[in-house]
């Protein structure tokens, strides 16, 4: 059985949407971050960047959201192209995920939310940065119902793990920017698959409070400062 290293955060959602959706039988195990359980020397010596998600597979240890996702599909031959002439499409969009769309929106939920003041340029910058990487998203699904050929696959999982933050990344009045990643989401949300992703918060309790120990195991810079 997989065993599957979770939190509620937008990369894990998107390997437990994939794993639902294939119907891999998995074994949770919850990494509250805000308690530091990424940094214990157990869990860094399956992902010595102390990031979730993680996978074990039969000995194998997956790291990286996007990789996960790829490699079970790999696995099973499942909501990958039909045709071998997509497969460069496939690449290029998980990676544009991967690179643009995650670090960019993390990085203004954070500047937006977190970050102490002065901020005005990091806010800027990444919200910025968001919109545009959205954008390119949201001009791609107004051609296509899907990111890669004509059927849902590991790509749209990897979208649908942050569209859902949209609101959270770009602020309350966002979505109505992107009326097509509103259709896109919306769709694979209503899928089964996803509603039993969804659902595995209610079944976990993790720490809400973000105090001084919360901040200094979520944001491990504020502990020291690099010349």
């Amino acid at each position: 059985m997989i065993k599957f290293y979770w939190n509620t955060a937008p990369n894990p959602a998107k390997v437990a949407l994939c794993l639902e959706e294939m119907g891999l039988p998995y074994e949770i195990v919850p990494i509250d971050t805000r308690k530091g359980d990424q940094h214990k020397p157990e869990f860094l010596a399956i992902n010595p960047n102390a990031k979730v998600p993680v996978i074990v597979d039969d000995g194998e240890t997956i790291f990286d959201s996007n990789a996960i996702l790829l490699y079970l599909a790999e696995k099973t031959g499942k909501f990958l192209p039909a045709k071998a002439s997509d497969r460069g499409q496939l690449l290029s969009w998980l990676m544009f995920v991967a690179s643009g769309i995650g670090p960019y929106s993390g990085q203004s939920v954070h500047f937006r939310n977190f970050a102490p003041e002065p901020k005005e340029y990091a806010v800027n910058r990444y919200t910025f940065e968001a919109q545009r990487h959205w954008g390119i998203l949201e001009e791609r699904l107004g051609k296509e119902k899907y990111m890669v050929g004509d059927a849902y696959g590991i790509v749209d999982m990897a979208v649908w793990g942050w569209s859902r933050l949209i609101p959270f990344v770009l602020g309350p009045d966002a979505p109505k920017q992107f009326p097509n990643l509103q259709r896109h989401m919306t769709e694979i949300s209503a899928r089964p698959a996803a509603q039993r992703a969804l659902a595995l918060k209610d079944k976990y309790t993790f720490k809400t409070e973000m105090d001084e120990a919360a901040r200094l195991a979520m944001f491990p810079h504020l502990a020291r400062k690099v010349a």
